[in-house]
């Protein structure tokens, strides 16, 4: 949403404001389901039994595909290869070990180039995200493509928990449904498209929680999906005001790590599991949580390698994340480098769960740090800051004092003034009335593994004694 849009969203009654997000759910809920969706999911099911050899073959024919159409309809992939048989490599692009690593600053800057052929960005779903390191991403997905993702969401994402995608859910996420300055409830929208009560991230203040648990009860809430930080600060009041009400079927946790004390608290609040889950826009990957506290990768999304400085690794052993999709065929990512790292358990590794898909032993490098505001409130990603086309290649946010933040960027060829009052504007519409120092980079600095962090505290968390 872009920001005179957010400033028109944010000065509508709460009626209109329900009325805009339940028009965006029911165009998504347009995109995502269909008739087949039900088969879908029932094919899906009956993979979770297959033998190793069975996936196999299914993997090597979908990579088959991929690969051949990637090097011969997908303009990025094809000058690559043209320009290696130029200058005489006769290597096959048969073979997955063939391909280089691709970064994402090539996704970033030949975005388009990625899509096929014969299908047409315009009319394609278009997914604008910057994604955990502020690089903007432009990703697009045929209808075929979301279908068959959601699919797959609805069983590996939903239907191991029991919950389905007709039951009413609440979201804790990062958009910014309410004016940071709003006092009073609500702090939430409710999304008749998707049953979803989208709540805001930012808002998430002591005394403002209890709106939240009310919220939960009065729209009979099944279950919440959310960042791990800002579930785990809805539970830690949740069991200070000792509300004993509360009981949801389970709790779904994306985008940041586990950690034991946090389920520990999440579940103590809510009377029911926790789960956690592992995905990215880009849809190369994706693992979710059995009953049995496994991570399994779905791997009807992608094949992982795990790789140190661009070479295999035992399993077991960790190394950056190196992942090759096999379900947006239209704009094919091969051996990309997701920006996290991890390892993969040996191939004897059985899950009592009975289910045949791979077990990944550990998710690393995923963890930003949290900012504190004033007023007492953690903030746990500020991503959305950088989207809506900002001309920014990367971003660094420092967080220097409770009331002061440096803005570090490595800004566009077309960046201006106001797009430097924009990101101020943002972080002060989430952070409260703080100092934002804007600071332009030529280049952001990287730690030793290659990466650098988005987001950074340089003081201690106010609410420790």
């Amino acid at each position: 949403m872009t920001d005179w849009k957010l400033k028109l969203y944010h000065s509508s009654p709460v009626s209109m404001r329900n009325l805009i997000a339940s028009a965006r759910g029911y165009y998504l809920r347009s995109w995502r389901y269909s008739s087949e969706t039900d088969k879908l999911m029932a094919e899906y099911l009956e993979h979770e039994t297959w033998s190793s050899d069975q996936w196999q073959k299914w993997q090597d024919e979908k990579l088959a595909f991929v690969l051949h159409r990637a090097a011969t309809q997908v303009p990025y992939y094809r000058e690559q290869w043209n320009q290696r048989r130029q200058n005489g490599d006769k290597a096959s692009w048969a073979y997955l070990e063939n391909w280089p690593i691709l970064e994402k600053e090539a996704v970033r800057k030949f975005s388009r180039q990625f899509v096929a052929d014969d299908f047409d960005p315009r009319g394609m779903f278009h997914e604008h995200t910057s994604g955990t390191t502020g690089k903007p991403l432009d990703l697009w997905w045929s209808r075929s493509t979301v279908i068959n993702w959601y699919a797959l969401f609805e069983v590996r994402g939903r239907q191991w928990y029991e919950i389905s995608r007709h039951d009413r859910w609440g979201m804790l996420g990062g958009q910014l449904i309410a004016p940071l300055a709003q006092r009073t409830p609500p702090f939430w929208v409710w999304n008749a498209g998707l049953n979803q009560l989208y709540m805001s991230s930012y808002h998430l203040a002591s005394d403002l929680i209890p709106h939240y648990v009310d919220a939960i009860q009065k729209y009979k809430i099944t279950y919440l999906l959310g960042y791990t930080s800002s579930l785990y600060m809805l539970a830690v009041e949740i069991l200070r005001s000792k509300r004993t009400d509360i009981k949801l079927k389970v709790i779904l946790t994306n985008a940041e790590p586990l950690y034991d004390y946090q389920r520990e608290v999440i579940a103590s609040a809510f009377n029911c599991s926790v789960r956690e889950s592992y995905g990215m826009a880009e849809i190369v990957a994706a693992a979710s949580e059995c009953a049995d506290g496994q991570m399994h990768l779905w791997h009807e999304a992608g094949i992982m390698e795990v790789m140190q400085k661009n070479n295999p690794v035992a399993l077991g052993q960790s190394g950056d994340l190196i992942c090759t999709g096999l379900i947006n065929m239209d704009m094919p990512l091969i051996r990309y480098k997701v920006g996290d790292s991890g390892s993969l358990a040996p191939e004897n590794s059985i899950c009592a769960c009975g289910r045949s898909l791979k077990v990944i032993r550990n998710i690393e490098g995923r963890t930003d740090d949290v900012l504190y505001t004033v007023d007492g409130r953690q903030i746990g990603r500020l991503d959305p800051v950088f989207k809506e086309n900002l001309p920014v290649v990367e971003a660094q946010i420092i967080q220097d004092g409770l009331d002061q933040v440096t803005v570090k960027y490595v800004a566009d060829v077309n960046f201006q003034p106001q797009d430097g009052q924009s990101i101020i504007q943002r972080l002060q519409d989430r952070m409260g009335n703080i100092k934002v120092i804007l600071e332009p980079v030529s280049e952001l600095p990287r730690e030793s593994n290659g990466k650098f962090r988005a987001v950074i505290s340089k003081i201690a968390n106010p609410n420790v004694k």
